[in-house]
């Protein structure tokens, strides 16, 4: 998907408590297991649960800012609905939006790992190795959440190749 050389910009975006900052360690952690040079930012809303929280990954051959500018994400992942407007200028023209409504809440396993099935969803467009990730993921959660977020990211992988061309819309 990008260029050699090129740094590819991630924003998650959700709401305290929803895992926002945990799918971005396992992001983050995925890209370093990969050879990558990466910075990680976040902003905390006013309250640790319910509030707005972001998080910035940045990764490529060399990263100089954690921050990614306004208005050039490749990919925001948006865990609550609520937040897909507030955080939707954050993408570039043609960024791709992966939101919570690709997940149906019915078919995860567990409803807390829709993180985890958005990494998965992700990882159908990056060019970090699946492995990588899950690698990542067992390494970021107890021995007990593994297989339930193995499948949960399975899930996401799925419905990313269920989705067929990307919307480059934001859609």
């Amino acid at each position: 998907m990008s260029a050699p050389g090129a740094v590819t910009n991630v924003v998650v975006a959700g709401l305290g408590g929803q895992g926002v900052i945990k799918a971005s360690d396992i992001l983050a952690d995925a890209a370093l297991r990969s050879g990558l040079d990466v910075k990680k930012a976040e902003i905390h809303g006013m309250s640790q649960r319910g509030g707005s929280v972001t998080s910035d990954v940045r990764f490529g051959e060399k990263v100089l800012s954690p921050m990614v500018p306004y208005g050039e994400a490749d990919f925001l992942l948006v865990l609550a609905p609520s937040e897909v407007e507030v955080t939707r200028a954050v993408l570039r023209p043609g960024g791709v939006l992966l939101s919570s409504d690709l997940i149906p809440e019915a078919e995860l396993p567990n409803k807390r790992s829709l993180n985890v099935a958005l990494l998965g969803a992700l990882s159908h467009y990056l060019d970090l190795p699946a492995a990588a990730i899950l690698d990542a993921m067992r390494a970021a959660l107890p021995e007990r959440l593994h297989a339930v977020n193995e499948q949960a990211f399975e899930l996401g992988r799925k419905k990313a190749a269920e989705r067929g061309t990307i919307s480059r819309t934001g859609q």
